[in-house]
């Protein structure tokens, strides 16, 4: 088995960390039990061979061997592959882990990320443009409520799809958005419960903050 490396930043700001995507990556790989290491490229400094593997200077990305993956999401199912905790093996089992994947980033996040950058943000919440994302991430809400209602996990048994959905909505229950959704409330409860999640977090918070002496 070809060595796992997840790179992230070697520090960042406090109000970002336990946020920061790397999280989703460690949080599968716990999950999955697969050994591997974390490397760090400067936060300040993104150059040429950090573009290199990611071409927008974000973070992370996850090299397997001479392979090398950006997006969260591509990781994730790039992990699905090397384990049965993760993913499916049987055909329906994975397309329905893929769906709510890409559910997870495309209309879920979708609508979620601008909400909570403007709440993070302070932006006012008495324009048309707030009332606009309000709304839009309201009826994505709407829609997963009646979905998470009625199962604990959206593929059967948890999988990537859950790291990263829970991960989103977890970012709205931050601002307390999901006080009108008890069942997501309580899918992002059980999904961040699990010891996986308390370690993937654990190890990002202590990572960013063995490098406050550092500056």
């Amino acid at each position: 088995m070809a060595d796992l490396t997840l790179t992230t930043f070697n520090w960042v700001p406090e109000p970002p960390r336990g946020w920061v995507r790397d999280l989703r990556v460690r949080w599968a790989l716990e999950e999955a039990a697969l050994p591997y290491r974390v490397a760090s490229v400067p936060f300040d400094d993104r150059g040429a061979a950090h573009l290199a593997h990611q071409p927008f200077g974000q973070v992370p990305w996850l090299t397997d061997g001479d392979i090398s993956i950006f997006e969260t999401g591509a990781i994730l199912l790039h992990l699905g592959d090397r384990s049965e905790k993760l993913m499916p093996k049987d055909p329906r089992g994975r397309a329905e882990t893929t769906k709510w994947l890409f559910a997870a980033l495309n209309s879920v996040e979708m609508a979620s990320l601008p909400w909570g950058m403007s709440k993070f943000m302070g932006h006012p919440t008495d324009t048309a443009a707030w009332k606009f994302v309000d709304d839009f991430l309201k009826l994505r809400l709407k829609h997963m409520e009646a979905v998470l209602a009625n199962r604990e996990w959206l593929a059967g048994t948890f999988s990537v799809a859950d790291i990263l959905m829970s991960d989103v909505l977890r970012v709205v229950d931050q601002f307390d958005g999901l006080a009108d959704g008890p069942a997501c409330r309580a899918y992002v409860a059980r999904a961040t419960a699990r010891p996986a999640f308390a370690k993937a977090h654990a190890d990002q918070m202590a990572h960013f903050a063995a490098a406050d002496a550092a500056r």
